[in-house]
């Protein structure tokens, strides 16, 4: 922890810059402080992400199905689109999670395991 002296001699109002964050120093409106504390909580957040083949209500067809990712929006929309061109498939972001055309479980636990994230199989072999 910083000593008193360094706590008290802090910046923080600048007539150049306006209200700075204490943490990295940076004007409000520059700080970053507030993404990084969000996506760290998210990263604690996320357990084993789930990957299963569904056919029900599909009409026999198969479709790949992730479940349990815990990522911004944003971020969600950016796997579906990589994950769909390494499959050379359709898919969609739906709120039960990532679907993508066909049974293409084994691509996609290999991507996402790239990423660094935890893949349990559920259902069918």
């Amino acid at each position: 922890m910083a000593s008193l002296a360094d706590q008290l001699s802090r910046l923080v109002y600048s007539t150049d810059q306006g209200r700075v964050c204490p943490d990295c120093e940076q004007p409000k409106n520059q700080c970053c402080c507030e993404e990084k504390r969000r996506q760290e909580k998210l990263a604690q957040e996320q357990g084993p992400v789930r990957l299963s083949l569904e056919t029900k209500g599909r009409k026999g067809k198969g479709v790949t199905v992730v479940t349990g990712l815990v990522m911004p929006e944003e971020q969600l929309k950016a796997l579906v689109k990589e994950l769909k061109n390494a499959c050379g498939a359709g898919g969609t972001l739906k709120e039960a999670g990532l679907e993508i055309q066909g049974d293409h479980r084994a691509l996609v636990q290999a991507r996402l395991e790239e990423k660094g994230l935890t893949v349990k199989r559920v259902g069918r072999p």
